[in-house]
């Protein structure tokens, strides 16, 4: 039974001692690695903790506007107020997408044939020849 309580104890101690983010020693960009912190609140904790010191407890966050009990209870694992400040691993989700080529050719262009159609439903008139006379156009073939 004594074994069983040590582990326990054990692994209640390793997980307040290894949290990722030390709150009385991160910056700016640590503590925005939070989920749930962006820049305005990672602002808020640190311009709190230049006003009235270190944190004394997790439980103190609280007092920080912004930081209510919803945000401290997803923070808590993550936080601690004593050891190093170790950033959490990003979440394996997509990955990043493969950069697009660049690509600023055209098409080629087609030549106008008499009575077809482009892909976008217009029609074009024919060429003119280089003498500068139109050519009549000639009937379709029937089928």
């Amino acid at each position: 039974m004594k074994k069983l309580l040590a582990v326990v104890l054990s692994l209640f101690f390793f997980n307040i001692a290894f949290a990722a983010v030390n709150l009385n020693t991160a910056n700016q960009q640590e503590l925005e690695a939070l989920n749930g912190i962006g820049p305005a609140k990672a602002k808020a904790i640190l311009d709190y903790r230049t006003k009235n010191g270190p944190f004394k407890t997790v439980d103190d966050l609280k007092n920080v506007p912004g930081i209510g009990d919803k945000t401290l209870e997803k923070l808590r694992k993550d936080i601690s107020t004593s050891g190093q400040t170790t950033l959490p691993a990003k979440p394996a989700g997509k990955p990043a997408a493969a950069a697009k080529p660049a690509t600023d050719a055209k098409p080629a262009a087609t030549k106008a044939v008499t009575g077809a159609k482009p892909a976008d439903g217009k029609t074009k008139p024919a060429a003119k020849p280089a003498d500068g006379k139109a050519k009549p156009a000639e009937p379709a073939p029937k089928p």
